[in-house]
């Protein structure tokens, strides 16, 4: 009986490839990209509510303008089915090229937009029409950067070059902090009216370095292999649904942990500068770009740990950790004392969410063989992503009218990290299993006993 070649035993190893190169680029281009993703965020805790909506009320301003944040994370699951099923047919490298482009596109207009006061509400229609784009682009970046670069690390240290995806994607959201310290510092009145835009405005040169890099980059040996030997998936998406969906659940499931950044990222900054925390739009700041610098040394030292004892005990001191941490940090923030709120910070998402954040480009794309590999993890992923992304606007909810409810936030949060600790915990193992075997699981004992003695028919 003849097996089919991915049903059967492992596909012959790929040629080798360059992973030096490989992880340089997925580490600019993320930083690149990841830039005008995060600067929305920033923008949309401290400036939106009064530049795009209404001004009568702020406290609702302020609850829609956090919801645009998470329209992106919305689109991201249409966008991963989309860009997931051409990454697995034409190659990760086009998709790495074009989400950039489309990334900086659309964040230049953000900073082109009309206000409230000029357009009535045509301007936060337009707003959220660019962060859907914003979010298609986000889409197809991290899966692609992620199967880019494990496809050319050695198979010893797939979660050390894959973490660089990740460790881009911090120092994007370091950049775009840095550049909205000075901005925030402006004058309410040159903030509101142009000093807001700076940012956002500064995407296009951005867009034009990251195209610049990534247009370099070679595709991975594995998908050239796959190319040659004319292995490519002809509907990556039915494939992965039809035979990996439990790894694509257990993706979405472990992704949740994203709820963390979000709640560090955007609504800790809004109550943090709110009347009840009374902290400094600038002090914040510096205390998100600070925890960022701090990930960008924890994020490959916690993968190069995966790479020795496996990525699930890692990924789970990360999750768990978190869902502790969390709680220490609103309440520094709750003190009002910035000493207390910038050492918690940065041992909570500097330090101990990056085991998770740094893991889970390795752990998430060994699941998958290289056929569906981009999809299954940019389905996951986004799935798991969107509902973090508008956790964001659940916090605010729970946060009550007055917006110091943290305690309760705290909870919300720390119930994610459960959830994917669980999904991380039931999962296998995958950081010894070789490059051309991930994703295959045949049953060992009787494909033995075939080769050794097959059945007569």
């Amino acid at each position: 009986m003849s097996a089919h070649p991915h049903a059967g035993g492992a596909p012959p190893a790929p040629p080798q490839g360059k992973p030096r190169k490989a992880a340089l680029a997925a580490w600019i281009g993320s930083a690149l990209e990841y830039y005008d993703f995060f600067i929305y965020g920033s923008a949309a805790a401290l400036v939106f509510p009064k530049v795009f909506f209404a001004p009568d009320d702020p406290a609702t301003a302020t609850l829609i303008s956090l919801a645009t944040f998470g329209v992106a994370y919305a689109a991201r699951p249409v966008g991963a089915l989309f860009l997931g099923h051409l990454g697995d047919r034409l190659g990760r490298r086009t998709i790495m090229v074009w989400t950039l482009i489309l990334m900086g596109l659309s964040t230049f207009l953000i900073g082109c937009l009309p206000t409230y006061a000029q357009a009535g509400t045509t301007a936060p229609v337009l707003l959220v029409l660019m962060r859907v784009l914003q979010g298609l682009s986000a889409a197809g970046e991290q899966a692609s950067s992620n199967a880019m670069t494990l496809e050319h690390a050695p198979e010893h240290r797939r979660g050390y070059y894959t973490s660089f995806t990740l460790n881009g994607t911090q120092a994007g959201q370091i950049l775009a902090t840095l550049v909205f310290i000075p901005v925030a510092a402006l004058p309410d009145e040159q903030l509101y009216s142009w000093g807001w835009r700076i940012p956002f405005l500064l995407s296009a040169l951005v867009a034009i370095a990251g195209y610049v890099i990534r247009r370099t980059l070679e595709e991975t040996p594995v998908f050239q292999q796959a190319s040659a030997g004319q292995d490519v998936a002809r509907m990556p998406l039915a494939e992965l649904l039809r035979n990996h969906w439990a790894d694509v659940l257990r993706v979405v499931a472990a992704a949740l942990i994203a709820t963390v950044s979000t709640i560090f990222s955007v609504w800790a900054l809004s109550y943090a500068t709110s009347e009840a925390a009374g902290l400094t739009k600038s002090g914040m700041l510096w205390v998100n770009g600070c925890a960022n610098a701090a990930a960008l040394v924890a994020i490959p030292l916690w993968a190069k740990l995966s790479d020795r004892i496996g990525r699930r005990p890692v990924f789970l001191v990360g999750a768990l950790g978190s869902g502790v941490m969390i709680f220490v940090y609103l309440w520094a923030i709750s003190t009002g004392s910035y000493p207390l709120v910038f050492v918690t910070g940065l041992l909570f998402f500097g330090v101990v969410y990056s085991a998770a954040n740094g893991i889970w480009p390795s752990f998430y794309s060994e699941m998958f063989p290289a056929r569906v590999r981009l999809s299954g993890v940019a389905v996951g992923t986004q799935t798991g992503f969107a509902v973090a992304g508008f956790a964001v606007t659940f916090a605010a909810q729970i946060a009550g009218p007055n917006g110091d409810n943290w305690v309760g936030v705290a909870a919300f949060t720390a119930a994610f990290c459960a959830v994917c600790a669980i999904a991380v915990a039931t999962g296998r193992e995958t950081h010894r299993t070789p490059t051309a075997e991930l994703g295959l699981r045949p049953s060992p004992e009787p494909d033995r006993a075939s080769q050794r003695q097959p059945v007569a028919r």
